[in-house]
């Protein structure tokens, strides 16, 4: 249930500019999904949006730059704590090893974000190899891993 509102809220904001939760809150009561505007708080909070000017001189939710670019909370915290058992780098590649049958999850999960400095990932069973665009970036990367699974 929290999961389809928090896409449908994602697709209403894309859709349309969406300055206040009642808005927001009306627009998903018309679409059949019912909520309480305490709850579209809480995911407006959880799905990092923020008010931008547009270009008429209003406000409209969109997502944050910040969360467009890493976002290491929620899922892939979860996948990253619970199947990656270890991962290391090797020039411009990060190779992640994984509990059996995880590792397309962890590639899906970060495809999945706005990652500038990766250019792609392979999935095994459980291995994945991400190739990042320089030697410099993949070392980044695992950085931002060992922050994760602490």
């Amino acid at each position: 249930m929290k999961a389809k509102r928090q896409q449908e809220i994602l697709r209403i904001i894309e859709e349309q500019d969406v300055d206040t939760q009642d808005q927001l809150l009306e627009e998903l009561r018309a679409r059949g999904v019912q909520s309480t505007q305490a709850t579209i708080s809480r995911d407006i909070k959880e799905l990092h949006l923020v008010k931008e000017l547009t270009g008429y001189g209003t406000y409209r939710y969109a997502v944050s730059e910040k969360k467009a670019s890493l976002d290491v909370s929620g899922r892939l915290r979860t996948i990253f704590k619970e199947g990656v058992t270890s991962f290391d780098v090797a020039q411009n590649i990060v190779v992640l090893k994984t509990m059996p049958g995880l590792a397309s999850a962890a590639c899906a999960a970060i495809d999945g974000m706005t990652i500038p400095e990766l250019v792609g990932s392979l999935a095994g069973d459980d291995t994945a190899i991400l190739i990042m665009r320089t030697n410099e970036d993949a070392v980044e990367f695992c950085n931002e891993i060992h922050s994760m699974l602490k």
